[in-house]
């Protein structure tokens, strides 16, 4: 009989990074000052998030991922031309299923990242709902490569199966920086689902969270404004080139 161990492995090895978007000369115009490494989320592609990364910090490098699965893999009733990834095979699945597909997504992640991004280069994930997912869970895989992090519109994994979180018992004493931001009507991830992820963050890491009202599960200015501040405040961005 197959054990939970044995199925996370499996669902792991099936999952690779194959595409990304990169800043200008392949994210090495600026290699003093952190990279970024968008996630984006479900529905979407790197070129698509690419976009935020522009306007959120247009003085660092960084490198947007695709999330490995198609979604024309998911939906066979998908018409011609339709487009869009995901990290996961549900918008938003459930316990053990949500720990075992995180998990996969954050080792292909951290697979992607040791193959392209130099072992001294300082780097900070910025996921949106699902990525931010994966945000959350490269932090149970491997924290230390991490200079700061953010999640918006994201949520947690429950942590029920402790294979798939090897080194969260680690990440409270790195007291790593995460911005946590997310609109109080969001429609998409239940507001119990972005509490109980605030407050793991606040457990586990140097959290700022902010909430913004009549946000939906989007991001608006003032979100944006309220991260770039934070950027600065956190020396991951000068706002100057």
């Amino acid at each position: 009989m197959r054990s939970d161990s044995d199925e996370s492995a499996s669902n792991a090895a099936k999952l690779h990074i194959t595409a990304a978007a990169w800043s200008a000369r392949d994210g090495q115009m600026n290699p003093s000052r952190p990279i970024f490494l968008g996630l984006h989320g479900w529905g979407s592609d790197e070129n698509d998030f690419a976009e935020l990364l522009q306007v959120i910090a247009p003085y660092n490098d960084y490198a947007s991922l695709r999330a490995p699965i198609a979604l024309s893999d998911l939906y066979k009733n998908m018409t011609p031309g339709q487009t869009g990834f995901s990290w996961l095979t549900e918008m938003m699945p459930q316990g053990d299923q949500l720990d075992r597909e995180a998990f996969a997504g954050a080792l292909a992640i951290n697979e992607w990242i040791e193959a392209h991004i130099p072992s001294d280069r300082d780097i900070v994930p910025i996921g949106f709902s699902q990525g931010g997912l994966m945000v959350t869970q490269l932090l149970r895989v491997n924290p230390e490569r991490f200079r700061a992090a953010v999640v918006l519109s994201g949520f947690h994994a429950p942590g029920n199966l402790a294979e798939t979180k090897p080194a969260e018992e680690r990440l409270p004493s790195l007291e790593i920086p995460v911005f946590f931001g997310f609109g109080e009507d969001d429609e998409v991830v239940p507001r119990y689902e972005l509490s109980a992820t605030g407050a793991w963050l606040e457990e586990n890491t140097y959290l700022k969270q902010k909430s913004y009202r009549r946000l939906g599960h989007g991001l608006f200015y003032q979100e944006v404004d309220d991260l770039r501040t934070w950027l600065l405040d956190m020396n991951i961005t000068s706002g100057l080139m």
